[in-house]
């Protein structure tokens, strides 16, 4: 009979006992394991699942209250993690893949993630300062002819103390 209650018990508790194991004690040993690799997937793959534990965690301790409402979110929370963790799946590299990646690498993002801060104890960025003063002495349309003369002209660069120009450079 006490084998009957302790199987209740870890049935219960299921979550309270696989949740750690799979979202910090096998990532931790993968993890590990991927540092001593030369391969660039794993580093992605885990790298991006501790983005994405980050995001997890912040997301549990905003809304903690809430999920209290919601008995199933820690077996959600279990299976979402298993289908990033397990190597069968690689969630964490398909998220990289389909979203983070191409959310970071496209050249044509028109958002803006610099908000420069004015404060008491804050220097003032010097490039915006001058971009700012340049676009009110000369106008925003110069200022654009300006950037786009700017990406036209072949950029140099010193390799061995040579300057060498992206136009004569073959990759």
């Amino acid at each position: 009979m006490g084998s009957g209650n302790f199987l209740q018990v870890v049935a219960k508790n299921f979550d309270v006992l696989a949740l750690p194991v799979v979202t910090l004690v096998y990532p931790l040993y993968a993890s590990i394991k991927a540092i001593e690799t030369r391969s660039r997937s794993d580093d992605q793959q885990w790298l991006t699942y501790w983005v994405l534990y980050s995001l997890i965690t912040l997301f549990e301790l905003t809304f903690a209250k809430l999920l209290e409402w919601f008995p199933i979110w820690p077996y959600a929370k279990l299976i979402f993690v298993c289908w990033l963790v397990l190597p069968h799946f690689n969630g964490a590299a398909y998220v990289y893949k389909h979203y983070i990646r191409r959310f970071y690498m496209n050249p044509h993002a028109t958002t803006m993630w610099y908000i420069p801060r004015k404060g008491l104890f804050q220097k003032q960025d010097d490039v915006l300062t001058a971009a700012e003063r340049y676009m009110e002495e000369h106008g925003t349309e110069a200022f654009e002819r300006l950037i786009s003369k700017a990406d036209r002209e072949p950029r140099a660069r010193r390799k061995n103390n040579h300057i060498i120009y992206d136009d004569d450079y073959r990759y």
